[in-house]
């Protein structure tokens, strides 16, 4: 590993956000480690990158998944020095009391227990080091509401208290950020938004602003609530 090289671990890396911010990282220079459920997009990103980088197949509400992607991430390039917690889904518009408990669960069940089962088992080693930032994916609807995005709205407020209060429990050198990426052009906005998301940043535009303004971060941005620039 070069002298600027930093591990970057993604959650979520084979689609959408996570997608353009590992191609833009590798092309950077950096070691990224990432996860997604879809087995075929896993194998995609295995073919084009290969070692050192590490992609497995892991469901961040599945604990047991979790552990053995982490382990497989320690052993081969050790702990991360930028954890991104970006994988997230989204409820189908509609009113709260229209969603059943099964579209509930999905989304605090993967936005919420999700981010908690990859703080739980990557700290540990991070926390030995006493350095690296972790970066939990928030949204405008973590500090904000709309109609009909009721859960989401939930998963993403509870992020913003559980990450600024893990801020408070870290120590000196290390930081946990909220962060809000904007809007882009995802298949997430384009199930609440419809054809107007075209209207706004794809992916990859993005990752050109969002990479170099995560790689700045450091301890001086420990609990803040932040934003990508011009997103």
């Amino acid at each position: 590993m070069s002298e600027n090289s930093r591990v970057i671990v993604i959650t979520g890396a084979t689609r959408g956000l996570g997608r353009a911010m590992t191609d833009k990282f590798i092309e950077l220079g950096h070691h990224v480690a990432g996860c997604g459920r879809s087995a075929s997009h896993v194998r995609q990103l295995e073919q084009r990158y290969g070692p050192p980088h590490v992609f497995r197949v892991a469901d961040v509400r599945n604990e047991r998944d979790v552990a053995q992607w982490v382990q497989a991430v320690l052993e081969q390039l050790g702990a991360p020095d930028l954890l991104l917690n970006n994988a997230a889904v989204i409820n189908r518009n509609a009113r709260l009391w229209e969603l059943t408990a099964e579209e509930f669960n999905e989304v605090i069940d993967i936005n919420v227990k999700g981010v908690m089962n990859v703080l739980r088992h990557f700290l540990p080693a991070m926390l030995a080091r006493k350095r690296g930032v972790i970066v939990n994916f928030s949204s405008a609807w973590g500090r904000s509401t709309s109609p009909e995005v009721a859960p989401y709205c939930c998963s993403k407020f509870a992020i913003e208290g559980l990450t600024k209060s893990l801020a408070q429990e870290l120590p000196s050198g290390m930081a946990a950020i909220p962060l809000n990426p904007g809007i882009i052009d995802t298949d997430m906005l384009r199930s609440c938004f419809g054809s107007s998301a075209a209207h706004y940043p794809s992916p990859e535009d993005w990752a050109e602003l969002a990479v170099p303004f995560l790689l700045k971060l450091g301890p001086k941005d420990n609990g803040r609530s932040l934003s990508v620039p011009g997103s």
